[in-house]
């Protein structure tokens, strides 16, 4: 999907269900991270995660407009657009849309590291996920240098 196709996307939506024009733009933000989207308040534009489309599809994409839509119509309505405001549960509840989008599957579930370093006086072992330098640093039982091991 293409800027034109979400634009249009978010126009048609806004018509259909709410019946009230979208006049801002809509757009995909690749930085977004851990939201599914975000309205802005200063220029009424909404950011949309790419992420949620690839994983979850269309229907997915849908409910986050959806619910950034509501965000959108009801603070130029001056009424509560926040996720704690009456008008915005409400609304969420009338159009069907989600409080939350889901969460994105993440695939860096790769080993971590694990630093290992023994006193070389009384033994006791050190388990770290960080490099430590040591030659600066002593064992905490007997002020003994540390190796690697």
């Amino acid at each position: 999907m293409d800027q034109k196709q979400l634009q249009a996307l978010v126009e048609q939506i806004s018509i259909r269900v709410f019946g009230k024009p979208f006049r801002h733009t809509a757009f995909f933000n690749p930085r977004l991270r851990t939201t599914g989207g975000r309205y802005m308040l200063q220029t009424h534009n909404i950011e949309l995660n790419k992420k949620h489309y690839e994983q979850f599809g269309e229907e997915e994409l849908i409910a986050i407009i959806k619910h950034e839509l509501c965000h959108y119509h009801l603070h130029l309505e001056g009424k509560g657009y926040r996720h704690r405001d009456r008008d915005f549960r409400e609304l969420l509840q009338k159009v069907g849309a989600p409080r939350y989008c889901r969460p994105l599957i993440r695939n860096t579930k790769a080993p971590k590291t694990i630093y290992t370093y023994i006193c070389t006086s009384c033994g006791l072992t050190y388990r770290r996920k960080r490099r430590i330098n040591i030659d600066r640093y002593v064992c905490g039982r007997c002020r003994s240098k540390l190796k690697r091991s």
